[in-house]
């Protein structure tokens, strides 16, 4: 599958788009004020101890404090998992790393098991073997690049254990002995820091995105990287020079008077994938709805007839669905439990069919994926593991009109619950003023309209006057009952 990656730069952030066939399949945006902190390490002070939680609040010198599990520490694993408070207490000063950015109002997560990346290594200074990507599948190969990390990591004197990465099949061992060199250079000055820096400080900091897309991303496949800043083009030249050497006929600077993202559709891409609708070629439609909780999907027909039989019509809307999904899934950078609901078929085969498209499509996600089961009422349900906010999150806010629920009440419930104030207060405050009633224009216009006979006959029963005031700037569900 082609590949092209487009790196888009602004003084006020990076995006990046990875084009798979010419089309946009993952989005990174990176703002330059709100730079992410996966990936970075720091001495962080505990602040609290939760026993009965197996967890810590650490201080890492962000605005909220992050937090550290049991499962998520490193200790002899021949033992059975200790209690917290028996590894850690308040003050302690410990060495962390961010594994999950801060998500709403929940704290960045923290580990203790380090994991430093390279171009084709992971070293883990607390580890204690070898691994190989299992999308490595030649056991020759496998073999082979066991053999070689062993060797190099002895020559480096490189302690822990290096998991060896997909990107690193078929390179020389001299490209494998460069990486180590490096991993062996990086963590000596990770250590060097440690112990001159205070708690709460940052040790080592991630590499910006651009490098990091290309480190993680680039592999075989990637036929073009295009970049729009001539600055940045630069700077990635030297990174690709020295870490990535195979990239350099690839890399490209794009000078073009339209926007790089505008090329490819991106722009637009970007737009749908902020809908709760998605419509299919056929005619079908998605309806994607993201919360806190989980994420659901529903799979609908819409106009599509397409099919010699109803079997066939939701048959080939299904299939056509769950190429649409996954896409969706990478390009909103959804995670956490996603329950998706296909429509139902009655044929086996047809049932197995969109599950194997379904688990192929994914075994291009970069993210780990998990189909858990097919429950009793035909719903799939499958994890995704989040690392970062979605897309949604990072480009939106909450709707302060309908403080996120996604509707609001209409102009006549607004009226109903105006009647029954006004009552409140009629009951409450024997006064002879009138009242008068400031409001969204929509609401006005009902109670001088549709509901003037029951405005009428309010004011006859409170025996008081009733005016109205129109204010532009209040939402639907804002009013304000003024005595006049």
């Amino acid at each position: 599958m082609a590949e092209e990656l487009l790196i888009n730069i602004t003084p006020m952030e990076c995006r990046v788009a990875l084009i798979e066939n010419g089309t946009v399949n993952e989005l990174f945006v990176e703002r330059t004020a709100k730079r992410g902190l996966v990936g970075n390490i720091y001495n962080g002070k505990i602040v609290r101890v939760l026993p009965g939680m197996q967890a810590a609040f650490v201080d890492i010198g962000q605005s909220r404090t992050a937090f550290l599990h049991i499962n998520d520490m490193v200790w002899p694993r021949a033992q059975t998992a200790p209690n917290i408070f028996e590894m850690l207490h308040p003050g302690q000063v410990v060495l962390v790393q961010v594994m999950k950015d801060m998500l709403g109002t929940k704290g960045a997560r923290l580990t203790t098991d380090l994991s430093i990346p390279s171009r084709y290594l992971v070293f883990m200074p607390f580890g204690n073997h070898t691994g190989v990507s299992q999308k490595i599948e030649q056991e020759a190969e496998r073999d082979r690049l066991r053999e070689m990390i062993d060797r190099l990591q002895a020559e480096h004197q490189l302690p822990g254990s290096v998991i060896v990465r997909t990107a690193a099949e078929g390179v020389t061992e001299q490209a494998l002995s460069q990486d180590m060199a490096y991993l062996a250079k990086l963590w000596k000055f990770i250590q060097k820091n440690q112990k001159e820096v205070e708690a709460t400080a940052l040790i080592f900091e991630e590499l910006p995105l651009p490098e990091r897309v290309i480190r993680d991303l680039a592999n075989s496949e990637t036929h073009k990287i295009y970049v729009d800043s001539r600055e940045i083009f630069t700077k990635l030249q030297d990174f690709v020079e020295k870490f990535v050497p195979t990239m350099q006929g690839r890399l490209n600077h794009y000078p073009g008077e339209k926007p790089l993202f505008e090329l490819y559709n991106v722009e637009d891409d970007i737009q749908k994938a902020l809908r709760t609708r998605v419509d299919l070629k056929s005619g079908g439609y998605l309806m994607i709805d993201q919360t806190e909780a989980m994420t659901t999907i529903d799979v609908n027909t819409g106009s599509y007839v397409g099919g010699r039989t109803l079997e066939d019509t939701v048959f080939k809307t299904n299939l056509e669905a769950t190429q649409i999904i996954v896409r969706q899934l990478r390009l909103r950078n959804l995670g956490g439990i996603i329950i998706i609901d296909f429509i139902d078929m009655q044929e086996q085969a047809h049932r197995d069919e969109v599950m194997r498209l379904l688990e192929k499509m994914l075994e291009r996600d970069h993210a780990k994926t998990k189909i858990t089961q097919v429950s009793e009422l035909g719903l799939v349900e499958m994890t995704r593991k989040r690392t970062r906010e979605s897309l949604e999150h990072l480009l939106c806010e909450s709707c302060p009109t309908c403080q996120g629920r996604g509707y609001v009440k209409t102009a006549e419930t607004v009226c109903y619950e105006i009647f029954r104030e006004i009552m409140r207060f009629a009951r409450a405050y024997q006064s002879q003023h009138a009242y008068t009633i400031v409001a969204h224009p929509m609401v006005i216009d009902r109670l001088l309209t549709s509901e003037a006979s029951a405005v009428a006959d309010l004011e006859h029963f409170i025996d008081r006057v009733i005016k109205f005031q129109v204010e532009n700037l209040y939402t639907q569900e804002q009013y304000d009952i003024i005595l006049s």
